[in-house]
């Protein structure tokens, strides 16, 4: 019970931002690395859906068949689907790095954001744990 208060929804959409980010990141990465690869198509993922999705997925629960066994971690699968960017055409050019580098500055924001909220919750259970003892 008491970790339903400390673990809210909170806790857990800024855990699975924090991996959208992560999974967006590499997928930006990749399509920088592949910057001159003939034929490359550069991918992208959908924050907002993808993070819906994610949130949809997580409602599942592991059962703990006893009282006193600790809840499982939750798994976060993230779409391995990823959206083709459909501005780009077949060929050399198709990265833009200039589009790579604002998605990339972009997505920093995002998980940036999500950890120094984050970071404000825990240091806000933190006071109240010290305030607690006193």
């Amino acid at each position: 019970m008491a970790e339903m208060f400390i673990f809210d929804d909170t806790t857990r959409l800024l855990g699975k931002a924090m991996d959208v980010t992560a999974r967006r990141h590499a997928l930006i990465a990749g399509n920088i690395a592949n910057l001159d690869t003939v034929g490359y198509r550069p991918q992208d993922l959908d924050f907002k859906k993808t993070l819906a999705a994610v949130m949809a997925e997580g409602h599942r629960k592991l059962a703990t068949p006893h009282a006193r066994h600790i809840p499982a971690a939750e798994t976060v699968r993230l779409a391995p689907s990823a959206i083709v960017d459909g501005d780009a055409g077949p060929g050399l050019d198709s990265v833009n790095i200039d589009r790579e580098m604002t998605h990339l500055m972009e997505n920093n924001i995002q998980y940036r954001s999500s950890v120094e909220l984050l970071l404000r919750k825990i240091s806000l259970l933190r006071q109240a744990i010290t305030e607690g003892g006193q």
